[in-house]
C-alpha cells in the first residue's frame, strides 16, 4: 500500500497561489508542488520571501528535496523553481507539452537567442500515466489539459494535486482563454478526474477567500462532482463548455502575466544580465486602435469589469 505522505501548504496571499511541500515520513525525501517567487512590479523586483519560507520548512524538518513539480505554466505568478533547485537540489519536471506554450510566448515576447523553446530548461518532462517514486511514495501523473496543454495533475497516495484545473467547489473551474486552453479538453480532464475514488482528497493550485473566510486548499472528489458550480456530475459538455466561454469572455488578464509567462517558460530562471549588470523583462505593448491580444483566437478577452481569476 502506498504510505501516507506528510503535507505542508503556504498560501501566497498576492497570487491566490497554493505550495505544497510533500514528504515520505520515513525516508524524508520531499517534493515541492507549484512554489512561489515574489514580484514587486511596482518596484521592479524580485524577493525570495516565499521561497525561503520553503526552504526553511525543509530545513527544520531535515527533508530531502527530490522533485520540483509545477501543475502548468503559470500566467499569475513566477516561479521559484530554479531558485529552489539551485539552492536545494531536486529536479524540476513538467508535463512534456510545455513546448507548446513555450514557443506561444517566445514569438510573442520576440525573445533572443538566450531562450529556446525546446524544454531543456526542465529536467524532466512527464507523459500521461507515468509514475515515478519519492522516498517510499509513489507519484502518478495525469494529463489534465484544458486550462493550458501543459497542466497535469499529481497523485499521491489518496490526494490529487490538480493545479488550476478545479478550484473549489465554490469557486469552480479554470479559465480557458489561455493560448492553448480548450475547454472541450478541460471537460474530458475533469471528468477523468471525477473517475477517482469520491474519497479522493483535491489540493487546489489557488484560493480567493473573500469577507474574512480563512484561505481552504483542500476538498473531495466527491464533493466536486456534487458541487462545483461549473461542473457537476451531471453537467454535459455543451453546458460546461458555453458556461466557461461566457465566463470567460468577463475575465481580465491575470495583472502579472507579461513577466510570469517570460521567466516561467524557462523553468523560473531570470533572463540573463545585460551588459550593465542588471536584467530585463520584455512588455509589449498596444497602439491605440490595434489592441494587442496574447492569442489570435482572443485570449485574455479584454473588458472594463474587475479582474476574477476564474
Amino acid at each position: 500500500m502506498n504510505p501516507h505522505p506528510d503535507f505542508w501548504t503556504w498560501f501566497h496571499r498576492g497570487s491566490g497561489a497554493c505550495t505544497y511541500v510533500v514528504s515520505d515520513p520515513v525516508t524524508r525525501h520531499a517534493a515541492v508542488i507549484d512554489p512561489v517567487l515574489d514580484l514587486d512590479l511596482l518596484r521592479s523586483r524580485v524577493v525570495f520571501e516565499s521561497v525561503d519560507r520553503v526552504l526553511e520548512h525543509l530545513g527544520e524538518r531535515q527533508l530531502e528535496l527530490d522533485w520540483i513539480l509545477e501543475t502548468h505554466a503559470h500566467a499569475d505568478h513566477l516561479t521559484a523553481a530554479a531558485v529552489l533547485r539551485d539552492r536545494s537540489g531536486g529536479s524540476i519536471g513538467i508535463g512534456s507539452r510545455i513546448v507548446q506554450t513555450q514557443s506561444f510566448f517566445a514569438s510573442l515576447f520576440n525573445l533572443d537567442q538566450q531562450f529556446r523553446a525546446d524544454r531543456s530548461q526542465f529536467d524532466r518532462l512527464f507523459l500521461d500515466g507515468e509514475s515515478f517514486a519519492l522516498g517510499r511514495l509513489k507519484i502518478t501523473v495525469l494529463a489534465t489539459p484544458g486550462h493550458t496543454p501543459d497542466s497535469m495533475t499529481y497523485l499521491i497516495g489518496d490526494a490529487a494535486f490538480v493545479g488550476d484545473t478545479l478550484f473549489r467547489p465554490g469557486g469552480g473551474t479554470a479559465r480557458c482563454d489561455f493560448p492553448g486552453s480548450d475547454a472541450r479538453a478541460l471537460y474530458a480532464s475533469i471528468r477523468r478526474l471525477y473517475e477517482l475514488p469520491d474519497t479522493t482528497r483535491v489540493f487546489v493550485g489557488h484560493d480567493y477567500p473573500a469577507d474574512g473566510r480563512c484561505p481552504d486548499f483542500e476538498t473531495t472528489i466527491g464533493a466536486q462532482k456534487m458541487g462545483n458550480i461549473h461542473l457537476r456530475a451531471t453537467t454535459s459538455e455543451a453546458e460546461f463548455v458555453a458556461l466557461r466561454a461566457a465566463r470567460d469572455r468577463t475575465l481580465a488578464p491575470p495583472a502579472s502575466w507579461v513577466p510570469a509567462l517570460q521567466v516561467n517558460i524557462r523553468a523560473g530562471a531570470l533572463p540573463d544580465p545585460e551588459p550593465n549588470g542588471r536584467r530585463y523583462l520584455k512588455f509589449p505593448i498596444e497602439l491605440q486602435g490595434h489592441p494587442l491580444r496574447p492569442c489570435p483566437q482572443g485570449a485574455f478577452h479584454e473588458h472594463d469589469e474587475k479582474d476574477s481569476p476564474a
